[in-house]
């Protein structure tokens, strides 16, 4: 009896045995030589000349494909028959199908987000689920860093579907800037003073001119509409200039800034 269990082991070892450890060898080293292959595939001078978006799609659904042939090349040198894995692969298809519709759904996003670019990795866009720089498109998701740095993931099928706002897709942007003023002002006067800010500013464009009108008139102040074309990059430290360099020169020439004023009626 020991003597046939010993004669058992010993054939384990010698096939079942063996080739589960070659099996584990190989998922190793394979694993180890999948990461070095995007690496190297990452460095490669066509690779990168792709976009940032597409490099990480690509990057993360090689590798996923390649793991799964790894595994199913170990699960054959086990003794599992390839046709039974592919049997099961196939019913269990539909299944996992149905349960990974919104991942699916995401992978085809993804696939739609790179192909027709609606933003780059680097834009700053703003969707209803948030808004911040677009830093990685992957398989599934999409990872937006906010002002504050804070870190927004987004499933890919969601932004196919909704509405996007992308800051950063043109060179130039136009600056809106609303400046309220009391009735009592000069109303040349002040749209001079909001011109001259905004064409002596280095960063505005003076082609399209910069623009300034009366856009409103409130119960208790005028409302003047200043619009300039700029850079995009250069947008939001021009718009903290203007209204710096506004309420300096509106305090130099005696011109109060509206205040809110509430009337109380007191009755016995």
């Amino acid at each position: 009896m020991a003597q046939e269990i010993l004669d058992k082991i010993k054939e384990f070892a010698t096939t079942t045995g063996l080739n589960l450890v070659l099996a584990l060898l190989l998922i190793i080293i394979g694993y180890r030589l999948i990461q070095f292959l995007a690496k190297r595939m990452g460095r490669s001078p066509a690779f990168s000349r792709m976009d940032p978006g597409a490099q990480s799609f690509i990057r993360s659904f090689l590798k996923i494909v390649l793991i799964i042939i790894l595994f199913l090349t170990a699960a054959s040198m086990i003794g599992v028959p390839m046709t039974s894995i592919l049997a099961l692969l196939g019913s269990a298809g539909l299944a996992i199908g149905l349960a990974l519709q919104g991942a699916l759904g995401n992978l085809a996003g993804g696939l739609i987000i790179l192909i027709f670019k609606p933003f780059r990795v680097g834009d700053y866009v703003d969707t209803k689920d948030g808004s911040g720089t677009v830093r990685e498109i992957n398989v599934f998701y999409t990872i937006l860093v906010t002002p504050d740095n804070q870190i927004i993931t987004l499933p890919n099928g969601n932004l196919t579907n909704a509405a996007i706002t992308n800051y950063s897709s043109e060179n130039t942007r136009r600056l809106n800037l609303e400046v309220s003023t009391p009735h009592s002002v000069d109303i040349e006067q002040i749209k001079a003073l909001l011109l001259d800010h905004a064409k002596s500013h280095p960063d505005i464009l003076q082609q399209p001119e910069p623009f300034c009108r009366l856009l409103r008139q409130g119960e208790s102040t005028l409302v003047f509409a200043l619009r300039a074309w700029c850079s995009t990059a250069h947008y939001w430290d021009i718009y903290h200039d203007l209204l710096e360099k506004i309420k300096n020169s509106f305090d130099e020439n005696d011109i109060a800034m509206p205040v809110a004023k509430l009337n109380v009626r007191l009755e016995q």
